[in-house]
């Protein structure tokens, strides 16, 4: 029934995920299947909705407390 719902109102769930680089393919993977099985689990949404976009920052590009994660 929530998918029903779901489906009528033509939402597109859409994840942001702002991460720094250096984790393999195999747990980008996994991440993303357990965030979007969450996001199904919480909202209703069909998993084919549900959309994760990865963005990986090098060490050089963030920075915690004014220093750089590439200088730690």
């Amino acid at each position: 029934m929530a998918s029903l719902i779901f489906e009528r109102m033509n939402h597109m769930p859409l994840v942001h995920i702002d991460l720094i680089e250096g984790r393999s393919q195999d747990q980008l993977r996994a991440m993303v299947k357990d965030v979007t099985e969450a996001i199904v689990k919480n909202t209703g949404a069909p998993a084919e909705h549900v959309h994760v976009v990865l963005n990986e920052m090098a060490k050089e590009h963030y920075a915690v407390g004014g220093i750089l994660k590439a200088d730690e």
